[in-house]
């Protein structure tokens, strides 16, 4: 597997920490789903500003959100392309202390969340919902991050 880092916000330190579990969290999302191929992704730190706007000009959604994911899954021969992880690391942090858990649980989740995103799970549909969120729990009980 590889991970191209882009720390494009300058508010928040991205520790070697940090960088470790998102990497981790990719790996047991991959392995969780059976991904046997290398893979490739691209994970992006940005501040709420910048998400903001991410999230209006492919969305349409005019407001910050936590993560946001872009699938590419593209398949050569000996790679799997996956896409972008954009992380708003200001979320992280509010999020961490909203839900009462550590700023590593949020990141993980918000990592493992979007992993999913790029394999083509989503959450619009009730259904669709809980099989992902019960994917979520295995990751996350695999890496074991709890809250």
């Amino acid at each position: 597997m590889k991970i191209d880092f882009d720390n494009r916000q300058d508010k928040l330190e991205i520790t070697n920490e940090m960088y470790k579990i998102v990497e981790k969290s990719v790996e047991a999302s991959l392995g969780a789903l059976g991904i046997e191929k290398k893979a490739y992704v691209s994970v992006s730190f940005v501040d709420g500003e910048e998400i903001k706007n991410l999230n209006r000009d492919f969305r349409g959604v005019d407001r910050e959100t936590d993560v946001l994911s872009f699938p590419m899954e593209e398949d050569f021969n000996d790679q799997l392309i996956l896409g972008d992880i954009v992380i708003n690391m200001e979320r992280v942090i509010s999020q961490a202390k909203e839900f009462g858990h550590s700023e590593t649980r949020e990141l993980s989740y918000l990592t493992v969340h979007s992993t999913l995103h790029l394999m083509g799970y989503d959450h619009i549909e009730e259904e669709d919902k809980k099989i992902m969120r019960a994917k979520e729990k295995k990751i996350m009980d695999m890496l074991g991050i709890y809250r």
